[in-house]
């Protein structure tokens, strides 16, 4: 696993139908550097974020990554990630066991974390049994974000990271972050909500990719 991952973005462009969501976005993120993408919504922050994550491509330009002076194909690239997105869907007939099973088998987890510290460290061990499509929107939110945190992988992505969480689980977020997280690279998508980005130390606002 290489743990020194650079992401390029070169003059990267999107656009639905014949509207430009952003264009002109370059940028470097240097291995450990924490990001905040900030934006309302609609402002297409999300949308680059997936497009740096491989899951939406670009209309122009490019985003890369590299490992010292290797570039990483493109098909190996999932492996250096973990993202926690509302888009992101759990497997609804999955009990939480089963999902915590699953995402191993695809990707390790920090510090060879068995299933049983996965579930006492998501806080929702008392739910292990119970299936996903019964989790109010909260709990969901609670273990993608477990998942994505725990992930044996350089770069975190988290996509409005506290939304539907309460005041008590945010504390749980930030402490996460700092035991499990701050050694990655961190890119936060966020509508200007300071607790979910407090740790960054680089802004960007998706205003100045308008044109």
């Amino acid at each position: 696993m290489q743990n020194q991952v650079t992401i390029q973005i070169t003059n990267a462009g999107k656009k639905f139908g014949r509207e430009w969501i952003f264009r002109k976005v370059g940028m470097e993120i240097k291995p450990g550097e924490k990001l905040v993408i900030l934006g309302l919504n609609g402002s297409g922050k999300s949308t680059l974020l997936q497009a740096m994550t491989g899951y939406l491509s670009l209309n122009e330009g490019m985003v890369s990554y590299s490992s010292g002076a290797k570039k990483i194909a493109d098909e190996e690239q999932y492996q250096l990630i973990s993202l926690a997105s509302p888009y992101l869907e759990l497997v609804e007939d999955f009990t939480l066991e089963e999902q915590i099973k699953h995402v191993a088998i695809y990707k390790p987890f920090l510090h060879r974390l068995d299933t049983t510290q996965i579930l006492e460290l998501s806080g929702l061990s008392v739910h292990k049994n119970k299936y996903i499509k019964l989790f109010s929107s909260g709990m969901k939110q609670r273990v993608k974000l477990t998942l994505a945190i725990l992930a044996d992988a350089p770069v975190l992505f988290l996509d409005e990271p506290t939304t539907n969480l309460d005041a008590t689980v945010i504390d749980w977020y930030k402490n996460m972050i700092a035991t499990y997280a701050m050694h990655k690279s961190i890119i936060v998508c966020s509508n200007s909500i300071k607790e979910e980005y407090a740790f960054c130390d680089h802004v960007i606002t998706m205003e100045d990719f308008k044109l």
